[in-house]
């Protein structure tokens, strides 16, 4: 039995290039960009006007205030946004102008409507402060042609969908994401529109690391396989030439029908480590084939979830080039745990006084799916000979809401 870092280590030093594709941009939200982006041009590309207004030569405004002449001027046009930039002609002029507009020649100042009163083409400032070149978004403020706005291997948000229509990238490189099986085994499952029998349940772990998947922005296919070894054997055989990454859950643990671990030895998989110092999730199988990774999760529910979260998914995203931050939170209670194994603790996180607050709730185990639903991550709890931890210390945790 390994160490949880052990374990993570020998994962993160097992990571796949998956490739680079290139597809629109209005499908690229959650997937990994592969490529610089860089200003096509100033931003913005002209002195824009940033409220509705009209526009003044600032001196002027100026020499009169100083010489107590009346703050009155005749306007000479409208310059409305995606039009051709018009010039003042006069200083002792204006033209109104409307937000996202081009800054009229000879013009430096914008003075919103709310300060101006406009009566037969005359607008008359309403107020006698104001400051040079005020609501004017000054050309190339934002970024100069040239300068890289989103660097490699930023995950694309909505922000990112913004910038790449600025600078006209209608398509877009980013990583392909790898094709996936999960994989559920036991005669004791069946689907999830069926009824099940006294000794049955429906299958609900593969659809868990569907949904865990899917927020990787990544597509899975689901099978499933009865506890006959030939046949495991004969599909799995299949799953490893035609996957870049297999995830299973169940039957790698002791029992009689377990029989993934021998079905692995005989398909030629390395087995990179099979049992890791945790609970739960302690019976984990981790290999690899020389084009597909496997992930055995143990076949209880949340041992599968943890798994998912603690491994693959650091997995995924180094294998992307996507650098992972660690989080932490304070233990909100003390907790008491005697085998010396690192525990993954599920609790309800609060913030309180700025800081992050781990709450410990009690499940029934490692079976136990609906105690999910009332919490928000795992916190992780270090191996160590002496069991108790402190309400008030600090340890690492790994959200799942």
């Amino acid at each position: 039995m390994i160490s949880v870092k052990e374990a993570k280590n020998i994962i993160l030093n097992s990571t796949q290039d998956f490739g680079v594709e290139e597809i629109p941009f209005i499908n690229s939200v959650g997937r990994i960009l592969k490529e610089e982006i860089v200003a096509d041009r100033d931003f913005p590309p002209f002195n824009r006007v940033s409220m509705d207004g009209i526009a003044i030569d600032f001196k002027e405004f100026s020499s009169r205030l100083r010489s107590n002449r009346q703050l009155t001027f005749k306007i000479e046009g409208i310059q409305a946004a995606g039009s051709e930039q018009l010039s003042l002609l006069n200083s002792e002029n204006c033209i109104e102008v409307m937000t996202g507009a081009v800054l009229p020649n000879n013009a430096d100042t914008v003075i919103r409507y709310e300060d101006v009163t406009i009566k037969n083409g005359i607008a008359t400032i309403n107020i006698d402060t104001i400051n040079e070149k005020q609501n004017v978004h000054k050309k190339g403020k934002d970024g100069k042609v040239g300068e890289v706005l989103i660097s490699e291997n930023k995950i694309i948000s909505a922000a990112e969908i913004g910038v790449l229509a600025t600078v006209g990238k209608s398509t877009v490189k980013v990583a392909k994401q790898p094709k996936v099986m999960i994989v559920s085994t036991g005669d004791e499952l069946v689907g999830v529109d069926e009824v099940p029998l006294e000794h049955q349940i429906r299958r609900s772990n593969v659809f868990t690391l569907v949904s865990l998947l899917e927020r990787l922005h990544i597509s899975s296919e689901t099978a499933h396989i009865t506890d006959d070894k030939p046949f495991l054997k004969e599909k799995i055989e299949v799953f490893l030439k035609e996957n870049d990454v297999l995830l299973f859950s169940g039957a790698v643990s002791k029992g009689k029908y377990d029989f993934l671990p021998e079905v692995f030895d005989e398909l030629g998989v390395e087995k990179l480590f099979h049992k890791v110092a945790q609970r739960p999730g302690k019976p984990f199988f981790y290999g690899k084939t020389a084009d597909c990774n496997i992930f055995g999760f143990p076949g209880n529910p949340i041992s599968t979830f943890v798994n998912c979260l603690a491994y693959f998914y650091p997995w995924f995203y180094k294998s992307v080039g996507v650098e992972q931050k660690v989080e932490t939170a304070i233990l909100g209670e003390d907790v008491s745990f005697k085998p010396n194994l690192e525990y993954f603790l599920q609790v309800k996180l609060e913030s309180k006084f700025g800081h992050l607050v781990a709450f410990p709730i009690k499940g029934n185990g490692s079976g136990d799916l609906a105690s999910l639903v009332n919490t928000d991550a795992f916190i992780q709890l270090p191996k160590k000979e002496e069991s108790e931890f402190k309400k008030g210390e600090v340890f690492n945790i790994i959200r799942y809401r």
